[in-house]
């Protein structure tokens, strides 16, 4: 598994992240199956959200009462969790009271004393970077979170943070796959009229994070779009599915690997963030972080999944 230094901290994290966003409902060995099965692909790294399962803490207490982990697992593993969306609604709400309440509730749920990141989930129309910044550092302070990001926010939602929190963002979440790739598509179609493509829906967010040492995190990488079904096997993109099929047996590995690949591939040294709950995919994905497509092999990919090469 690729590793690398998370900018902006001393946390050495994999190229790829197990998502626990759907294990409510699983039992305590599956949930350890699928902590086990990460491990044992080199990932280490963890990602939960307050809001994950049917109620609030729900994914992060099935996570720590099936694992009940000892201190030295606990610090073997990275915990990242999400705050800011209140489901009885929904809304935003990054107030320095709802961040606070929510990162006791996660440590509590998760039965650690501190999570590794923290990230804010989706952007607040309210926002007060005051309020944000006084609970990170309260936060920081009490030892409860070590580092802090954002997730889906825009370079100009980052910068306005940033006047008021002193503590690096090194995280931001964005959706990526190999066939919802507006953020990187966009930029290779600039200024050509007529061409949807061309269209900027996030302000040049990609290049912004390589910018300032801000790593992207890929969610939803074999996801179609949003949340319509998965590509991989999908009958709707048989050119796509033929590719990835053909270089997967190049490659020796399955198509899960390829779809990964595809974005650890990219030079802004991403991390792909599963959602599965099947450890055999878990391991299958995995695979793909040691996996270096060559340059036309990933331009095949881009193209099969139907995005123009001007």
């Amino acid at each position: 598994m690729k590793t690398f230094v998370l900018p902006g901290t001393e946390i050495t994290v994999p190229a790829v992240v197990t998502g626990v966003m759907r294990i409510q409902e699983k039992t305590d060995a599956e949930v350890r199956a699928l902590y086990d099965a990460s491990l044992a692909a080199g990932i280490n790294f963890f990602d939960h959200a307050d809001i994950y399962g049917s109620g609030v803490h729900g994914c992060e207490a099935r996570f720590g009462e099936a694992l009940r982990l000892t201190s030295s697992e606990r610090a073997g593993i990275t915990l990242q969790s999400k705050a800011g969306i209140v489901t009885d609604g929904p809304y935003f709400d990054f107030s320095y009271s709802h961040i606070i309440e929510a990162v006791n509730g996660s440590l509590a749920a998760l039965r650690t004393d501190y999570l590794d990141i923290l990230l804010l989930h989706r952007p607040d129309a309210l926002v007060e970077p005051d309020e944000v910044a006084k609970a990170f550092s309260e936060l920081e302070a009490a030892g409860k979170v070590r580092a802090f990001g954002v997730s889906n926010h825009t370079p100009a939602q980052i910068e306005l943070l940033k006047r008021s929190v002193r503590q690096p963002l090194v995280v931001n979440q964005l959706q990526l796959s190999i066939t919802h790739a507006p953020i990187l598509t966009q930029g290779m179609a600039m200024n050509m009229n007529g061409l949807d493509q061309s269209i900027s829906r996030d302000l040049g967010v990609l290049d912004y994070c390589r910018l300032h040492d801000i790593t992207v995190q890929a969610w939803s990488p074999f996801q179609a779009g949003f949340f319509t079904g998965v590509f991989l096997g999908n009958p709707d993109y048989p050119e796509l599915n033929a590719v990835i099929d053909r270089l997967a047996v190049a490659y020796d590995v399955e198509p899960e690997a390829i779809a990964t690949a595809w974005i650890t591939r990219h030079p802004a040294q991403m991390q792909v963030v599963l959602g599965t709950t099947t450890p055999e995919r878990v391991s299958a994905a995995a695979r793909g972080a040691d996996v270096e497509l060559t340059r036309p092999e990933w331009y095949e990919l881009y193209r099969a999944a139907g995005h123009p090469v001007p």
